[in-house]
């Protein structure tokens, strides 16, 4: 077995394996779910090592290397239709494959500290080796089964994490809708993949990409709408990107790994992948720009309303994640998936400094209790918070800096990867095909730029700047440290890696158009671009040199126009009052964004209810009468039967003499007639 081989199948065992070891030693062993240092230990190396062994396979490839196929073993074979368990490493699987082991490992890192008093430790530590494990299959998997498998795997695991506090009903309830809503997407996606093998009898996605003429145009059309559905249930886009925000109700690196660096990002991988069969179907492209679009400014609005930490962050990246579908629809393929590197690296650092913070605000109201002091907070809550920048340096810097990542400050990563978003938009609206729309499209990414930055910077500077909203419970002799303190170095050592990735993360995607300005020669200064060109189809950029100058320009000033707004608005103590002024400038709608549009309340009213009632008075009644009275029908002719013939089976030999004699006689007599 070659060492390519071998590394694969170790990057792909060993979280499974610290799965197994975890769940099945906690299971039986009491004893066992108190080593939490040796459980810590097992977990974060079944994360760290695929990590260094992806950076191997990184480092010995170049951006024209040829894809390698490991096949383990056959899965599936039926007649002409067979799956293997094989696996696909090229320039766009090792990409992923290293933000979703290398991001991964430093939330399991700081993990240890967050999770280091609950009971159940080793629980969430399997879970989190089990999502890995689903999430490696999902983006190095050579077929769209065993793809399929994956993207399976992370819905299951989503479910047990979020749900992981499962005591409360809250937590029990997000983890439900969370499963059902991708459970909707999921079965789109598996519609289109029968129709893809009806067309084209593979599931290899190789095989698929090559066979794209067997399929008549129309089916393109259905297969890419079908895929996209799937891709809205995973990475939360209108209309099921709902269960995203009410997500937040598992532990915060929860949040950080599968709501800001893995599976949300599913779809975008998803679609990337099959960039060959997207171009193919630019009407197509054209709804997924659209529907991405729409989804950034409505979350953009919603996370403007916010006052929960986390739920900020989460309509984030319903936000950002929208930015990622523009891309995609604009033929931005690498783009999108710069944006999933870069938004990796500074959403994760800001849902764990959130996590930070929450840490912080939980052990002050232990400590109060504690001291028998009856004062309840909610530790999520920023109208609790200010001030923590005195108290929580390293959390609040490394805050600091993803927020100006995230809001499109140059030269940090998150500038870098927005800017090209919005020029792929731009530059497909001076194309022939719907170059109106685009057009519009790019003055929403634009317009959401500028709400970015604005709410980052209300939900930085009301948690780390002006006064603490508590003064007064504290016992001023021992001095408000004794409550608000920094956190353990296991958790601010990954805030600080992260961060830094957040800072430098965007040079492998400067773009080539800075360059060629000054040596007048075409620059290959895009280390992204190098890397992914032979494996992701796309758009070219027909853009001159001045106009893609006077976008990046605009991109600069909205982002700066955006910070310096949210800083006048919100530094100091005048988040209430700021807030209360925007609720009076827009109106009806900020009462509209902060209800967050009530689409929870329209599918309550428009779908559940009709659905449950339908079920109960005509489903129901079918299910009874018509299903369990055929069922029963059967059941009852059945006995009537046997109760007949048993008349016949009386035990006596005589008798079975006559039924032979007679049998015979009856037999004989038919002959002669």
């Amino acid at each position: 077995m070659a060492s390519t081989d071998i590394f694969v199948v170790l990057i792909i065992t060993l979280p499974l394996a610290g799965f197994l070891l975890n769940g099945i030693m906690g299971l039986s062993s009491r004893s066992f779910r108190e080593k939490k240092g040796f459980i810590g230990l097992v977990s974060n190396l079944a994360v760290f090592i695929p990590f260094g062994l992806s950076l191997l396979l990184f480092f010995n490839m170049t951006s024209g290397s040829e894809p390698v196929f490991v096949h383990l073993f056959n899965w599936i074979s039926v007649g002409s239709f067979g799956v293997d368990i094989a696996y696909q490493v090229d320039q766009l699987s090792i990409l992923m494959t290293m933000v979703v082991t290398g991001v991964g490992a430093f939330i399991h890192m700081y993990s240890i500290g967050y999770m280091k008093h609950d009971p159940g430790f080793w629980k969430f530590f399997a879970y989190l080796n089990l999502f890995i494990f689903a999430m490696l299959n999902l983006v190095l998997a050579d077929n769209l089964l065993l793809l399929f498998l994956g993207w399976e795997g992370v819905g299951l695991c989503s479910y047990l994490l979020i749900g992981f506090w499962y005591e409360e009903m809250a937590n029990s309830s997000a983890a439900k809708k969370a499963f059902i809503y991708n459970r909707i997407g999921d079965f789109a996606f598996l519609i289109g993949l029968f129709l893809i093998f009806k067309y084209t009898g593979t599931l290899n996605i190789t095989e698929v990409l090559q066979s794209l003429e067997a399929m008549p145009h129309e089916v393109k059309v259905a297969v890419g709408l079908l895929f996209f559905v799937g891709a809205t249930g995973k990475s939360a886009q209108i209309p099921l990107f709902v269960w995203l925000p009410d997500a937040m109700a598992g532990p915060t690196p929860v949040s950080a790994l599968i709501h800001a660096a893995t599976m949300v990002t599913s779809g975008i991988y998803l679609i990337s992948r099959m960039s060959a069969f997207y171009v193919q179907v630019p009407e197509v492209m054209i709804v997924i720009a659209a529907v991405g679009a729409l989804t950034a400014i409505m979350a953009a609005t919603i996370a403007l309303t916010q006052y929960d930490i986390k739920r900020v962050l989460a309509y984030s990246t319903v936000s950002q994640l929208g930015y990622m579908f523009l891309a995609l629809g604009a033929g931005g393929f690498t783009a999108a998936m710069f944006h999933v590197v870069t938004h990796a690296f500074f959403k994760a650092c800001l849902f764990l400094g959130s996590g930070s913070v929450i840490h912080t605000m939980e052990h002050a109201e232990h400590e109060l209790h504690e001291e028998g002091k009856d004062v309840h907070f909610d530790p999520q809550d920023m109208r609790y918070m200010g001030g923590l920048r005195k108290y929580m340096p390293s959390t609040y810097k490394t805050f600091m800096i993803s927020t100006l990542a995230i809001a499109g400050i140059p030269p940090l990563a998150g500038f870098f990867s927005k800017d090209e978003i919005l020029v792929m938009a731009f530059n497909s609206g001076l194309g022939e095909h719907a170059g109106a729309l685009y057009m519009a499209l790019w003055v929403i990414g634009m317009v959401t730029a500028l709400l970015t930055a604005l709410y980052m910077f209300r939900l930085t500077l009301r948690t780390f700047h002006g006064s603490f909203k508590l003064p007064q419970v504290f016992d001023e002799a021992k001095g408000s440290e004794q409550y608000l303190h920094e956190s353990p170095s296991s958790m601010t050592i990954p805030l600080w890696v992260l961060a830094v990735a957040a800072l430098v993360g965007g040079f492998i995607g400067v773009p080539n158009f800075i360059a060629s300005t000054f040596t007048h020669e075409a620059a290959h200064i895009n280390l992204l671009h190098d890397w992914l060109h032979t494996v992701t189809a796309g758009h070219k950029i027909v853009l001159s040199h001045a106009t893609e100058w006077l976008l990046m320009a605009i991109s600069i000033g909205v982002a700066v126009g955006g910070m310096i707004l949210g800083y006048k608005l919100f530094n100091k103590d005048r988040g209430e009052a700021s807030d209360e002024s925007l609720a009076e400038r827009f109106g009806v709608m900020y009462e509209i964004w902060s209800e967050k549009y009530n689409l929870d309340e329209i599918y309550e009213g428009y779908i559940s209810r009709p659905l449950v009632r339908f079920s109960d008075r005509v489903l129901a009644t079918f299910d009874m009468k018509v299903l369990d009275g055929t069922v029963n029908a059967v059941g009852g002719i059945t006995r009537l039967f046997g109760s007949l013939f048993r008349y016949l089976q009386t035990g006596v030999t005589s008798n079975y003499a006559l039924a032979l004699v007679v049998g015979v006689i009856i037999v004989l007599s038919l002959l002669m007639i």
